[in-house]
């Protein structure tokens, strides 16, 4: 990884002035109270003699903002963290957090099933209290959160589809009645009709006018971005149609959010090009670029687009990359990248490399040809970046932690795992789905991958920091462990925290993260979740007042 780029001091600054302000930096520093920095008008007024709703008490509280790692003790009032101190405090709930951690509460941006009651439970279970649909979206936005309004557990927030306008624009039949086309593709009870047209639409002038107004209708109802998945409409999607992707974000000051074109390591088609065909928009129209599972698209020459990305971010361009702790994917088994021409020459894989969800069995040529003739939107495990590749990106600090929750599946039945009480060992599928945030913190203490502030950082503030500079300001109250912050609040044993999760029972929930608090409400109770429990709230664009 390249030396990072040190900030020049202003060449008319004095010694004096320098000095001086060494002086401030090192008191501030010195200050034992960089948690509890806050607007005071907004937070309740709180003392050590306060009631509060919630204390948390004799925790190991870490805030990645402020650097700060101490034993204190924190009270919840309506919703707010508000106060942090060494003095004894009581409320109307105690939680006991001796050897814990008390962290902000996970930012994922990369969740497909956070939009059920059962992807929330899991999420939860890993210590997420804001998993967001970043990658592939909703569509229409106002119909994707208005599926969850008031029967939330966990802050929800999805960008616009591209996938979902390209069907309805492609497919006029296509009727969703849920606003995810993730959930349209993977269940057939939704009844919506969908003919996986979006992956090979060439959309005409006026197709791409009337996509164009599409995505400017769901960016002003509130969604975060635009959601782009080239990567699965390989030969589908224009290059006049990326472009308008990014003008629409750049011109609402939003980020697009994008699985790549290609997954490749080789020549014509290098996952770095699919990086730097939006690299090229992003420069000229301005906006944001996030790269979800970079390390997928690109294999053995991750090192070299992150150093790319570096060199963009040190050009004023915002651009981030994103990696989860697994080298094996899931997709659908017709999805472009998974062709043979493709999974054998350019990611140096095979048949034997694909696992059928259903059974965990690998595949042959002829099986692999027969799903995609009779069963294109079956769900499959990949083979893509070697173990120690994926390490080493999740170890950098210059990317951030996302799942890629993708749906599950219960074998016995065939059908999506969606209801809340759906039985965890019933279920096959990719096991981020429910181990993600866990799998990171485990790693970190039993190959010290990280120091365990950078992992708190990678999958809290790197986020909310992100989202705050892309279009949702909300987002600022996201991420930290500070006294005037939303009381979205994650407590791990950092002894035992692991994930239990495996292919064959993809949706084992994550141990050692016994309590985690959303807006204020403990929604996770000694390792359980609460049912019938919904504090969660919408994060949406700076356009929609919240």
């Amino acid at each position: 990884m390249k030396t990072h780029k040190r900030r020049q001091i202003t060449k008319g600054m004095t010694f004096l002035s320098i000095l001086c302000l060494m002086c401030l930096i090192v008191f501030t520093r010195c200050e034992d109270k960089p948690a509890n920095t806050t607007e005071e008008s907004s937070v309740p007024a709180a003392s050590t003699d306060t009631e509060f709703d919630i204390v948390i008490l004799n925790g190991r509280v870490m805030d990645p903002e402020t650097n700060f790692d101490g034993l204190r003790n924190v009270g919840v009032l309506d919703g707010k963290i508000a106060l942090i101190t060494e003095e004894s405090i009581s409320g109307k709930e105690t939680i006991d957090a001796t050897g814990q951690v008390v962290a902000p509460g996970f930012i994922d941006f990369h969740n497909h099933i956070a939009n059920t009651p059962f992807g929330q439970r899991i999420a939860l279970r890993d210590g997420v209290t804001t998993p967001l649909e970043m990658e592939a979206g909703g569509y229409p936005i106002d119909m994707w959160y208005k599926q969850l309004e008031g029967r939330s557990q966990t802050n929800y927030g999805a960008t616009v589809s591209t996938a979902g306008i390209r069907e309805k624009v492609a497919h006029p039949d296509y009727n969703t009645n849920s606003g995810s086309f993730v959930m349209d593709i993977t269940n057939a009870d939704t009844e919506s009709n969908p003919d996986l047209q979006f992956a090979t639409l060439l959309a005409t002038p006026e197709q791409l006018e009337e996509m164009r107004q599409m995505f400017i209708e769901g960016v002003e109802q509130g969604g975060l971005g635009i959601g782009g998945l080239p990567g699965y409409m390989t030969n589908g999607t224009k290059s006049e149609e990326t472009i308008m992707w990014q003008q629409v974000a750049g011109k609402y000051g939003l980020a697009v959010y994008i699985h790549g074109r290609f997954s490749s390591q080789m020549p014509p088609t290098s996952g770095i090009l699919g990086t730097q065909e939006f690299l090229a928009s992003l420069g000229i129209y301005g906006g944001g670029l996030y790269v979800h599972h970079v390390h997928q698209q690109t294999l053995d020459l991750t090192p070299a687009v992150l150093d790319l990305i570096e060199d963009a971010q040190n050009k004023g361009m915002k651009v981030l990359a994103e990696i989860y702790p697994y080298y094996q994917g899931q997709t659908i088994v017709s999805a472009d990248y998974l062709k043979p021409e493709t999974y054998v020459r350019n990611m140096g894989r095979d048949y034997g490399d694909l696992l059928e969800i259903s059974n965990m069995n690998p595949l042959t040529k002829e099986r692999y040809e027969e799903m995609v003739n009779t069963t294109p939107q079956a769900q499959v495990i990949f083979g893509g970046i070697s173990e120690k590749g994926m390490l080493s990106a999740l170890a950098d600090p210059r990317t951030v932690v996302g799942s890629d929750a993708p749906p599950l599946v219960i074998p016995e039945t065939g059908k999506s795992a969606m209801d809340f009480d759906v039985p965890f060992e019933s279920v096959s599928g990719h096991p981020r789905a429910a181990g993600t945030h866990a799998k990171v913190l485990k790693l970190v203490r039993e190959k010290e991958l990280m120091p365990l502030m950078l992992a708190i950082s990678k999958m809290t503030l790197m986020q909310a920091n992100w989202l705050e500079e892309n279009g949702a300001k909300v987002m600022s109250q996201k991420g930290r462990l500070q006294v005037g912050k939303d009381a979205d609040i994650t407590i791990f044993n950092p002894e035992t925290v692991t994930d239990n999760s495996t292919f064959k029972q993809g949706a084992l929930p994550s141990t050692g993260i016994p309590y985690v608090v959303v807006n204020g409400t403990v929604v996770v109770k000694d390792s359980k979740v609460l049912e019938g429990v919904y504090p969660g709230k919408a994060i949406k664009n700076d356009l929609v007042k919240q």
